[in-house]
């Protein structure tokens, strides 16, 4: 009869991986616990902890008194009314004509000399408090920036105003004298 083979590779890697089963084995069946001990530390103030306290330290069990449940009631929100439905696709709907400002005219509210204080660092919200809506504007994406731009007006005459924006904050002003 011939001597037996060693064990070829194959069957070592099973081998091994059957011991590894075999020795992690208890470990995954074993739940995780995670307990909460309230114990008297240092000077009475309480301490949390992960381990059961010494003797006469404990504050309160948490398995056996838990904590009771705190529901805080969210603010009233007004129902706000719904946008119309989207069109079906196919149907074409005429768009409102955009309202411009002329460009002799001051916007309501807005001052127009305030164009020149507009620096970088301003929110959207500064700016349209100081200014009020631009007259032209291009939206920005992923790779551009939105872009403002306010045309001349009574308080600013011969200037066009452009302002950028990076991610809702200023990042250039550009003011350009304009000729007629």
């Amino acid at each position: 009869m011939p001597p037996p083979r060693p064990p070829s590779r194959r069957h070592h890697g099973a081998l091994l991986a059957l011991a590894l089963a075999g020795a992690c084995g208890p470990f995954a069946l074993a739940p995780a616990r995670a307990e909460v001990f309230k114990c008297a530390g240092p000077q009475a103030v309480p301490v949390y902890q992960d381990t059961p306290c010494p003797p006469g330290k404990e504050l309160r069990n948490f398995q056996t008194d838990p904590p009771p449940i705190t529901v805080l009631p969210g603010p009233e929100i007004a129902a706000e009314p719904r946008a119309p439905a989207e069109p079906k696709r196919g149907t074409r709907e005429v768009a409102p004509a955009k309202s411009t400002t002329p460009a002799g005219e001051a916007k309501p509210g807005a001052d127009a000399a305030e164009r020149k204080f507009v620096r970088p660092g301003m929110s959207e919200g500064e700016v349209v408090a100081r200014l009020g809506r631009p007259e032209v504007t291009s939206r920005g994406s992923k790779l551009a920036a939105a872009r403002w731009t306010y045309l001349p007006s009574a308080g600013d005459p011969d200037t066009i105003t452009t302002i950028t924006f990076a991610n809702g904050v200023v990042a250039s002003v550009e003011r350009k004298v304009s000729k007629r």
